[in-house]
């Protein structure tokens, strides 16, 4: 059986990805992508390692006014350019692409490390770059931005206990003014993590971030700040947690610290 869902390619789902395609073709791609979850999932992993190399590298981003003018040039060229100079083109580019992505994975973190006072050790280095990239992923999600929804609660709160081996209360931010999405499962340096959502009547979302910690040290509480997103996290023997969100320092500070209070409180086992 054929139809129009049979037909995404390689090409349009990284374009997808990149952001370059119109709304009508996203929605198509969106579709698809329903329908065939293994590459759904492979399209969520490709923009979390997006995410993060933005990241990484957005304090050396530089614009100039010529830019525009040397992206034309270059389409002409291709366009202009035999079938067999072009695929040759795309292997040189894939293999670059795979060296810088190398490059960036092992200078990256090195070139925009946060300072020394911030940062207890490599363990908690990962945690708030880590938790910004499943925020930059995830809160901006319309269709799928959890696995499983509020109204599932203590189904939530059960299956994300066990596969972090962890019983624990999702936190009630309610006072604060936000209330729970829902959440799902993510990778926390290599192992199962855990990612809740939360969202406040504006629409305004934060996600709370709960790993494993390889390292076993205590950290009190920390704050990172990349590109307007902020992060406080911290490190209680073997959990790691985080609490991203674009909003105001202050109140992101107590929604850390209730979230905190909570998680420390009596867990049912």
């Amino acid at each position: 059986m054929t139809d129009e869902f049979n037909t995404v390619s390689e090409d349009e789902l990284h374009a997808y990805v990149d952001g370059h395609l119109s709304q009508p073709e996203r929605g198509r791609i969106e579709a698809w992508l329903e329908r065939h979850p293994a590459r759904a999932e492979e399209v969520r992993q490709w923009q979390a390692q997006t995410a993060a190399l933005k990241q990484h590298f957005a304090p050396y981003a530089r614009s100039d006014e010529g830019d525009r003018s040397l992206i034309s040039a270059r389409r002409a060229t291709v366009a202009g350019a035999a079938p067999s100079s072009l695929m040759l083109r795309r292997i040189v580019a894939g293999l670059l692409i795979f060296a810088a992505g190398a490059l960036a994975g092992f200078y990256g973190p090195r070139l925009v490390a946060p300072e020394p006072a911030v940062v207890a050790d490599g363990a908690s280095d990962s945690l708030p770059r880590q938790a910004q990239s499943a925020f930059l992923v995830y809160a901006s999600e319309v269709r799928h931005p959890v696995e499983v929804g509020a109204d599932q609660q203590a189904h939530l709160a059960t299956w994300l206990g066990k596969r972090l081996d962890y019983a624990f209360k999702i936190p009630d931010l309610s006072r604060l003014g936000f209330s729970l999405v829902g959440g799902r499962l993510v990778p926390v340096s290599g192992k199962a993590g855990a990612m809740l959502m939360y969202q406040d009547e504006s629409g305004q979302r934060l996600t709370v971030l709960l790993g494993r910690n390889p390292g076993n040290r205590e950290t009190s509480f920390r704050v990172d700040s990349r590109s307007g997103i902020e992060t406080f996290y911290w490190i209680d023997e073997e959990l790691g947690y985080a609490v991203t969100g674009e909003v105001p320092r202050d109140l992101l500070q107590k929604i850390a610290n209730e979230c905190y209070r909570q998680f420390e409180g009596p867990t049912a086992s």
